[in-house]
């Protein structure tokens, strides 16, 4: 008898033209999906998110920077290495994932115009980089291209260096943007602060983990780590906005993992928190930071459609799925986005 592969709960058919190249013309021209706590769905605009936010609610945003995590070298003896840096590890050393038709050993040297960087001790999938004369951050910005997921095909282009960053961007570290962010302009963040709406920030420097698939049941899943820190003014300010009976709207699934990374007790508030997290939100898990996700549309069998499903209901998002592919929506990075409310307990 035939082996029939089992099925994926968190799978769906995308077609490939759906898949955005390129951002839409302006930042908060996209579209966007409200995906209702009672299941129904509502077709807008993303400039008409402020018709779904109130007075008195707080926006929480990944300031992360993207860094030119991108780079193309070569070896002593000669042929080429794709580097993408994961992530640094001070000014002369990273951790990177490297591709070559034979992976570098142990104390090869790479070659990148006139700088010389050492292959050092592997970690799982990927290896240390050191740099003997100067620093990755003007390796980086001599070099670097920005680091764009691997289902757009293109090369990156002078546009990306502005549109796959935040408008909010501070701190870089980043090899992927925090999309949901993409969306917001400046004219858009300064018409919901007129209307009362807080804005408070937390950095979560995201890796090119976000983009990999389940290994098997996402019960058995190995979460990657990431890099979080939450400071005092962002704790003030859910706090502040708990007080006044206003709803924390996580902008993007980082925000959501690390507002419930460190939320420290059953009212939800978060505290101050400096580390790693490898927090992996699945269904069954209670939220307790987050009221209401902005989100972009995710990749099938992904970390990240499991947690919107766990926030949203699994059956709900995938008919919010199969909604925005007839009605095609644009997908993933560069595509549109989604408002989420939280599964109130009435509906898978």
């Amino acid at each position: 008898m035939p082996h029939t592969a089992p099925h994926n709960p968190y799978d769906f058919q995308l077609p490939a033209e759906l898949i955005a190249d390129y951002p839409a013309r302006s930042r908060s021209a996209s579209r966007l999906l409200h995906v209702r706590a009672d299941g129904g769905l509502r077709d807008t605009r993303f400039a008409e998110l402020p018709a779904l936010l109130r007075r008195g609610d707080l926006l929480v945003v990944n300031d992360s920077r993207v860094i030119a995590a991108r780079l193309h070298a070569r070896k002593a003896g000669g042929g080429g290495v794709g580097i993408l840096i994961e992530r640094l590890l001070g000014p002369r050393r990273a951790l990177a994932h490297l591709r070559a038709n034979r992976p570098p050993r142990r104390g090869a040297v790479l070659h990148i115009g006139h700088c010389e960087l050492r292959v050092g001790e592997r970690r799982r999938d990927l290896f240390t980089l050191s740099l003997d004369d100067g620093d990755f951050g003007a390796l980086l910005q001599r070099h670097g291209e920005t680091p764009l997921p691997p289902y757009i095909r293109r090369r990156p282009e002078a546009l990306d260096a502005e549109r796959y960053q935040t408008v909010y961007a501070r701190h870089p570290g980043s090899v992927a943007a925090p999309t949901a962010g993409l969306h917001f302009d400046r004219a858009l963040l300064s018409r919901l602060r007129g209307d009362g709406v807080e804005t408070a920030s937390l950095t979560l420097h995201i890796g090119a983990g976000t983009f990999q698939p389940l290994r098997g049941a996402a019960e058995q899943h190995r979460m990657h780590s990431e890099t979080l820190h939450i400071g005092e003014a962002l704790c003030d300010a859910v706090a502040a906005c708990r007080r006044r009976r206003g709803r924390v709207v996580a902008v993007g699934t980082t925000v959501a993992r690390g507002l419930e990374t460190a939320a420290g007790n059953g009212a939800g508030l978060p505290r101050p928190f400096s580390g790693e997290t490898a927090l992996f939100i699945k269904p069954g898990f209670r939220f307790r930071a987050v009221d209401a996700l902005i989100t972009n549309f995710h990749l099938p069998r992904t970390t990240l459609f499991v947690l919107v499903c766990a926030f949203a209901g699994r059956e709900r998002m995938l008919a919010a799925y199969r909604h925005a592919i007839a009605e095609r929506y644009r997908f993933f990075s560069y595509g549109d986005a989604a408002w989420l409310d939280k599964n109130d307990g009435g509906a898978p």
